[in-house]
C-alpha cells in the first residue's frame, strides 16, 4: 500500500501541504483541484486527446466523440479556449471554416491526460473491467 506523509523521514524531503487559494472568486483547496477545473469533466480530456496530434474541424471532433451534444461540445471548446488550452482558428472562406488546435499550454496537458489514461487502464484491469 502506498502512503504519503507530511512528516519528515530521514533522507526523504517532507511534502509541503497543498495551499488553499482563490482565483476569480472561486476558492480552491489545492492545485490538483485547480487543474481539474481546467481539464476535468466528461468531455474536456477526450477533446484535448483528439487534438494532440493535429488541428481538427468542429465536425471532425463531433463525429469522433460519440454521444456528445452540439451544445456540450460547443461549451467545452469555448471553456478550453478561454482557459488558453485550445486555439480557435477561423478561415475567412465561404462556407466558413473553423479549426481547433492545442496551444502550448494545451500540449502540456497531454502528459497529464496520458498518465490518467494509463492509471485508468490499470484500475480497469484491477477491477476486471473489460473495454467495449
Amino acid at each position: 500500500m502506498y502512503t504519503m506523509s507530511l512528516l519528515p523521514r530521514p533522507g526523504v524531503p517532507a511534502l509541503s501541504p497543498m495551499p488553499r487559494f482563490s482565483k476569480d472568486g472561486q476558492t480552491f483547496n489545492n492545485p490538483v483541484e485547480y487543474a481539474l477545473k481546467k481539464i476535468g469533466g466528461k468531455w474536456k480530456m477526450p477533446i484535448l486527446w483528439r487534438l494532440r496530434e493535429n488541428k481538427k474541424r468542429y465536425g471532425e471532433l463531433k463525429s469522433s466523440l460519440e454521444h456528445v451534444t452540439h451544445k456540450m461540445l460547443s461549451t467545452q471548446l469555448k471553456e478550453l479556449e478561454k482557459d488558453g488550452l485550445v486555439k480557435r482558428i477561423v478561415h475567412e472562406v465561404v462556407p466558413p471554416k473553423v479549426e481547433y488546435e492545442l496551444t502550448k499550454l494545451g500540449k502540456s496537458s497531454i502528459v497529464v491526460v496520458e498518465s490518467l489514461r494509463t492509471w485508468g487502464l490499470m484500475l480497469m484491469k484491477n477491477d476486471n473491467v473489460k473495454e467495449g
